[in-house]
């Protein structure tokens, strides 16, 4: 009796405290994460995503893209890499009332390949950031939306 008594009494406090961790942590992240996905321009996104850091351009980083989007609110992304120890992958959209449209963060012993779909407002360039290192790359590509998905 005494064993499960201390048992209980020991799997109570930890999802007490896990339940209280996790709680606080959702906090400070829906806040770090609606700052990142605010109105402004590519540039004011650009700066506050990667400040003081240098996007190299990389032929490493391959995008599968549509030249031309028939529907800006279904555009098919794939992307991959060879760049080693990618931990985080960015997609913006240049001319998107929010430019940042995705935010992966993903295990750096893992090949680089993720596919998604995302909305376009109209023709533009579409940026994608990879950073391994503490090191940013970025390759881009011009996207036509025939269509416009975000309001257009």
């Amino acid at each position: 009796m005494l064993t499960t008594r201390r048992r209980f009494v020991k799997k109570l406090l930890t999802l007490s405290s896990y339940a209280l961790s996790l709680g606080f942590s959702h906090i400070s992240l829906a806040n770090w994460l609606a700052s990142n996905f605010s109105r402004q321009t590519i540039s004011q996104s650009i700066a506050q995503l990667f400040p003081n850091q240098e996007l190299q351009t990389s032929d490493r980083i391959s995008l599968k893209l549509p030249n031309t989007a028939e529907n800006g609110s279904v555009v098919p992304i794939t992307i991959s890499s060879t760049i080693p120890d990618v931990d985080t992958i960015y997609i913006l959209s240049e001319k998107n009332p929010v430019p940042l449209i995705a935010q992966f963060s993903i295990d750096p012993e893992l090949e680089t390949y993720l596919g998604a779909r995302f909305k376009m407002q109209e023709t533009c360039d579409v940026i994608v950031v990879l950073k391994a290192k503490d090191q940013y790359f970025q390759a881009r590509q011009k996207v036509k939306v025939t269509l416009g998905g975000c309001g257009g």
